[in-house]
């Protein structure tokens, strides 16, 4: 069926599959499912709230607050009246969230708790309503309801994305319906999405990656399982049993982490096993010989699985470059990892790998778009997924958008066949002070792979070599060396000589102007709260030049 928009959608999936499971919630101890049916009353309900707060077709609807089922209920609600939804991040400071609630305009703002609730109240002409409360009570002409979905227009706006930015003020992407829906439209048998699909919902439905993701799941009739908090993730895993989630990079690894130091505590024979098992799967997931895969499966890949409920087969990966040592560790234990690409502006999802052609070392094949590279190696997309434009931005938009319609992503990239290589971003390229163009996403990734890296950023520009400010994964480096807690690991001369070492790795698989020649070691952790991260987790590297300028001037 053709759906009209986000709201038509859902309905039509609830009126031809009312009894299916759409919906799992925490519930005390235990995890409450709802139908599809039951999903659908509860949308009908905050849309006859949000048309009796006066709300009208084109107005902004705030939403702030973490994952919750009534989060779904208003955004949907919201598409089903031709709202606009304005997801604001739950960790965003006051000032930021009343910056966007400002420049979209929006009349109402819905917030999670009264923490949400304090940062929007000083807001003029804005009403802020608690999310999680009974609602004001409205009244909605169902007839006339439905008649707008029938013949709502796909090309219309249907949701602001504010770009997190690693400098500047947040830009809110417009995205229309169409948009959501192609990509709903494409993706579906790459993922091999449908009415089995269990998605574990636990990235911030304000990003577009869980955004898209979510829409996924139901408009092909499965079921999103909402994860309670990430404190209890490991028990959410086995009351969810999912079969699919879209992840970044930082959780998979840590997770992969959490298992190999687990590993690490069992006698040496099963180590053994653990390590020919991931030998074996990864050789079988090249397509190679692996005639012990099968057995030590059953040993120690079904363990594995186990932790994550015992039914994941496909997370897609996304947000940050994939390590190739972190897909292949998943890839062994039997979880198919689809690394895609995509930006706000793109509405997410621009390319992912195939289920049955997965090139995990790529983000995959372009999907319900065109993609071209330029002169310069920019990435370049063309097409319905593509916003609109930045919201009362025009110069920002001219900037981004070009006469023919193409978006600048800011990236750089090369093909390997249908499948696209993201090499690096554009603004990041450095220039040393002999000339030479070096990319550091390339380099960063590669030392990223060490198990004692939890952050690198690689630095150079105007200097004569490139530098790297080092953040150790502290748990692994003090395993390693025997160190006590209190230790500070920055100008430990052990610590300088584990990473220096770790360098050297690197430095030997890359050109010799692209070596680090020298380091330093930051006892900092780099979060959102504290600055050095935007919402969507990249790095604000002019915040790391800003803040640690004493050290990298040190190192030039």
């Amino acid at each position: 069926m053709q759906y009209r928009s986000l709201g038509h959608m859902l309905r039509e999936v609830a009126r031809q599959y009312p009894d299916r499971p759409a919906l799992m919630l925490p519930s005390g101890k235990a995890f409450e499912t709802l139908t599809y049916k039951q999903v659908w009353e509860h949308v009908q309900s905050f849309a006859a709230s949000l048309s009796g707060m006066g709300l009208q077709k084109g107005d902004r609807l705030v939403i702030l607050g973490e994952n919750c089922s009534e989060w779904l209920y208003a955004h949907y609600a919201a598409q089903s009246l031709g709202l606009v939804t304005v997801p604001i991040y739950p960790t965003l400071p006051a000032d930021q969230a009343q910056y966007i609630a400002r420049d979209c305009g929006a009349k109402v703002a819905l917030c999670a708790s009264a923490d949400h609730v304090a940062k929007l109240t000083s807001l003029e002409g804005l009403r802020v309503e608690q999310l999680r409360e009974a609602l004001p009570a409205g009244a909605l002409d169902e007839s006339a309801w439905n008649a707008a979905m029938d013949s709502a227009d796909p090309t219309e706006v249907c949701i602001f994305i504010y770009t997190s930015g690693t400098t500047g003020q947040p830009k809110g992407a417009m995205l229309t319906h169409e948009a959501f829906l192609t990509v709903n439209k494409h993706a579906a048998p790459y993922l091999e999405f449908d009415e089995k699909t269990v998605l574990f919902d636990f990235l911030p439905l304000s990003h577009v990656f869980e955004q898209i993701a979510t829409c996924l799941v139901w408009h092909g009739g499965g079921c999103i399982g909402m994860n309670k908090n990430l404190a209890s993730m490991a028990n959410d895993f086995q009351a969810i049993q999912p079969t699919a989630m879209a992840a970044v990079p930082r959780f998979l690894e840590a997770f992969m982490d959490r298992v190999i130091d687990s590993v690490k505590k069992q006698p040496p024979v099963r180590q053994k096993l653990f390590h020919l098992f991931l030998s074996q799967g990864v050789k079988k997931a090249q397509g190679g010989f692996a005639p012990l895969h099968g057995l030590l499966d059953g040993l120690v890949g079904a363990k594995i699985r186990e932790r994550l409920g015992g039914r994941l087969t496909t997370v897609i990966s996304g947000g940050a470059a994939l390590p190739k040592h972190v897909a292949e560790f998943y890839l062994a234990v039997g979880v198919n990892i689809l690394q895609g690409y995509g930006l706000t502006e793109t509405t997410g999802g621009s390319c992912v790998n195939h289920r049955t052609r997965n090139k995990y070392w790529t983000v995959g094949e372009p999907i319900g778009v065109e993609m071209k590279i330029a002169e310069d190696g920019e990435i370049l997309f063309r097409g319905p997924t593509v916003m609109k434009g930045y919201y009362n931005l025009p110069e920002a938009t001219a900037e981004a958008l070009d006469a023919d319609g193409w978006f600048h992503t800011g990236d750089i990239g090369e093909m390997e066949g249908k499948s696209l290589k993201i090499t690096d971003r554009k603004k990041d390229i450095l220039v040393l002070g002999n000339g030479k163009n070096v990319a550091p996403l390339p380099i960063e990734n590669r030392i990223r792979e060490s198990r004692f890296v939890s952050e690198v950023v690689v630095l150079g520009d105007g200097m004569d070599y490139c530098i790297a400010l080092l953040l150790p994964n502290k748990e692994a480096v003090r395993a390693e060396l025997g160190l006590a807690e209190d230790v500070l690991m920055a100008n430990n001369d052990a610590v300088r000589a584990l990473f220096k070492k770790e360098l050297d790795k690197v430095n030997k698989q890359i050109a010799h102007f692209e070596m680090v020649k020298k380091f330093a070691v930051i006892d900092d952790v780099f979060t959102i709260d504290n600055g050095f991260l935007t919402p969507k987790l990249s790095i604000k590297r002019k915040v790391v030049k800003e803040k640690y300028a004493d050290i990298i001037a040190s190192l030039g």
